[in-house]
Order: C-alpha cells, then sequence, then structure tokens
C-alpha cells in the first residue's frame, strides 16, 4: 500500500494565516505545510482539502483515479471546491466498514471527541490508522497484531498512542507519522526531537510512503535524566517524554509536609497535570522499583531523595559526616546509580542543577551543593540520554 502525504499541517495550515507567533514566522520551506490530506495508492483520499488537486501534481499523483473520499474532521471544513470527475466526499458511521472495488477495506473507528478514525487495510494485509486532528481513539479491544502505520495528531493528543500500545496496537516496529501539525512547537530540531520522545517522526508534505515497508522508528531512550533550575520547565519536560506511553508510575520524592499550604498546592498542580492512566507512588526507596519489571518510571526528582539520604546518615552533623556518614552516603548513591545500570525499565528522572559557580553561604548548603552535583553526573553516566532544560527549552547534552 503506498500511501502519499498531500498535507500533514493543522486544518488551518502551517503557518496559519495572519499569525505573528514565532513558530509560524519560522514555519518556512520544508517546515510549512498545508492541512492534512492522504491519498492511498491513488484511489481512495483522506480529507479533501483546499489546493489537494495541486498537491498530488506537485507529488507526481493525480486525483483522477480517486474512488473515494472519505471525511475525518469533526466538521465538513471550511467550504472546498470538489474538483471536476472527483466523488462526493462521504463519512463512514463509527463501526461501520466500507469495501473498495480496489481490495482496500475501510474500518471507521469510534473516536472519544468529534471526528472519525479511519483503519484502511490495504490488498495485502497492510494496516494504517489514521486518526482526525485533536483525536484519539475510544473503546479499544486488545489485538495481537499492531498497525504498521499509525498517523495521528502526536502534539496535540500523545495520549492517543499510549492508548494504542496498552492494547498492542502499536508495537516497536509500527511507524508512526505525525500530522495535523500546528503552531504549537516551532518546526525543525524541536519539533523532531519532541516527536522522537514518543516514538513518532514527521515528514515533509508530498511524502510517498510504503506502509509495511521497514523504516527506521526513533529510538525511545530507555533512560533519561532532565536537568534544571527551578521553573526552567524540567519536570513538564519529564512529564512531556511519557505522555505518549500507558501505565506510568510517577514516583514522588517529596513525600508530603503537614502544614505547608505552599508545598501543597505545588504537589496538587503536578498531579492535574499528569494523564489520568498514570499512578503515583511516593518513595525514596527507588533500588527496588528499578529492579522491578513494569511500566516506564518518572522519577521527580533526585535533589529531594538526596535530601532524605543525607539526612539517614546524619550528614549536617560535620562529626558524624567524618565518622561514616560520608561512606553511607556513597553506598547509597552507587547503589542507586547500579539500579539504574540493571534496570530494565523506561526510566526518566529529574534533578536540580545548583552548580554554575554559585558558593552557597553555609557548610551545609556547600556539603549539598557537591554531594549533588555528584550525584546528577553518577546518575547522567548511566543514561542514554541527558537534557538540560533551561527558559522552558530543552538542550541535548547527550544522546
Amino acid at each position: 500500500m503506498e500511501l502519499t502525504l498531500l498535507g500533514t499541517g493543522a486544518p488551518t495550515g502551517l503557518p496559519r494565516p495572519d499569525c505573528p507567533c514565532a513558530a509560524c514566522a519560522t514555519a518556512v520551506g520544508p517546515g510549512a505545510r498545508a492541512a492534512t490530506a492522504l491519498l492511498i495508492d491513488g484511489t481512495l483520499l483522506l480529507d479533501l482539502t483546499p489546493g489537494a488537486a495541486f498537491a498530488a501534481a506537485r507529488s507526481g499523483h493525480s486525483l483522477g483515479g480517486v474512488r473515494q473520499v472519505l471525511l475525518s474532521h469533526p466538521h465538513d471544513g471550511p467550504p472546498v471546491e470538489v474538483p471536476a470527475g472527483l466523488v462526493t466526499p462521504a463519512r463512514v458511521p463509527d463501526g461501520g466498514e466500507l469495501a473498495l472495488l480496489t481490495g482496500h477495506r475501510v474500518r471507521a473507528l469510534p473516536m472519544d471527541s468529534p471526528g472519525t478514525g479511519y483503519e484502511v487495510t490495504g490488498p495485502d494485509g497492510e494496516r494504517l490508522l489514521y486518526l482526525p486532528p485533536g483525536g484519539a481513539p475510544a473503546g479499544l479491544a486488545e489485538t495481537a497484531r499492531p498497525y504498521e502505520m499509525v498517523l495521528a495528531d502526536v502534539m496535540a493528543r500523545p495520549d492517543a498512542l499510549s492508548r494504542l500500545r496498552a492494547v498492542g496496537a502499536l508495537g516497536a516496529t509500527t511507524d508512526v507519522i505525525a500530522v495535523h501539525i500546528d503552531h504549537d512547537v516551532p518546526p525543525g530540531p524541536e519539533l523532531t526531537r519532541r516527536l522522537a520522545a514518543a516514538g513518532a517522526r514527521a515528514v515533509p508534505d508530498g511524502t510517498t510512503l510504503v506502509v509495511g515497508e521497514y523504516e527506521e522508528v526513533p529510538d525511545v531512550p530507555r533512560r533519561t535524566l532532565v536537568l534544571g533550575g527551578a521553573r526552567s520547565g524540567k519536570s513538564v519536560e519529564a512529564e512531556r517524554r511519557l505522555e505518549a506511553f500507558p501505565g506510568v508510575l510517577y514516583v514522588a520524592t517529596g513525600g508530603t509536609r503537614g502544614g505547608d499550604t505552599e508545598w501543597s498546592q505545588r504537589v496538587a498542580l503536578h498531579r492535574e497535570r499528569r494523564p489520568g492512566s498514570w499512578s503515583t507512588v511516593e518513595t525514596c526507596d527507588l533500588v527496588p522499583l528499578l529492579a522491578e519489571d513494569g511500566p516506564p518510571l518518572l522519577i521527580d526528582c533526585l535533589s529531594l531523595w538526596l535530601t532524605y539520604a543525607m539526612d539517614e546518615v546524619g550528614a549536617w552533623d560535620d562529626d558524624a559526616w567524618a565518622s561514616g556518614g560520608e561512606r553511607a552516603l556513597r553506598e547509597r548513591v552507587s547503589a542507586l546509580t547500579e539500579a539504574v545500570r540493571n534496570t530494565r525499565r523506561t526510566v526518566v528522572a529529574v534533578s536540580n542543577e545548583v552548580g554554575s559557580g554559585v558558593v552557597p553561604a553555609t557548610a551545609s548548603g556547600r556539603r549539598y551543593r557537591d554531594e549533588l552535583g555528584r550525584l546528577n553526573a553518577a546518575f547522567a553516566a548511566e543514561c542514554e540520554h541527558v537534557l538540560l532544560v533551561m527558559a522552558g527549552q530543552a538542550l541535548a547534552l547527550r544522546g
């Protein structure tokens, strides 16, 4: 089955008309995208968009052989003139199936929001799934066979990929293509980086793909450390890296602080931001979690884990530190980093970057700064991917 993407952008395209934002200003050349439309084997068109006929011609194709046009958007979209000779666009009801004379079969999947998702099976049995903008599938059943290709609104609805992964519909070799791309993320390296974290990729308008042909699916790093200062956006970045995966276990190392209203508000904001499918555990006992098999772990954060560990070994007392506390802390850090090295789970950990040349005014502050720097370095050495977040922007230090 051959698929040509006549457009890969949001319904209004990218850049948006008359939008002055930075993402739209830089969406030029390959970064510019027309509204998403798919031409399958020259016979099936998913979504008729303005300029579809010209887009097909630019990619070396014609709409002359199209025998079926199906709409996926939550609405019928802006008035689009149907090119002469093209059949009238239609929509398959949820759960309905359509068999084409060309040997293609189309099934409409229910969405959790207005719009229609389409599963297309080719004459040779390859399957692709196309989801509408802002939509995720609802009521999916377990499947033994993943799709060869999934085209979805990855940036707006990463949870759609999480749902597909949870039922086996998205596997390690599924080619995930981001479509309906809007101005939420600047085009170029930042878009590529965020999509890769979800195991997805973007292609320019006019690209032709063969469904089922092997593609180098983006490799999702198994161990990632996200560093950053206060309010840098490091926790948001860490959460973003796992929002396309099901059943994530959020490991909160901060615990509870009775009577501290401001801290409780911070914790509540973190909880509200997480996907509903995630679970939470409050603990600093990280080694057993890393040793177990299970869903991905998001550890937030190592700096609070270090505070707990230093409390446990009496690190704030000079005599206790000198008489065994320092050695005990080294052993705890060593056990943690060894557990990270040996874990089979996907792990994203957050930590504060407190160096940058600042010298704390107290001896205990200097001791904590030094130990956190050592912990960050040791943990990073065991990770395939290390990020530094500043002003909400992530800089890859490794991977």
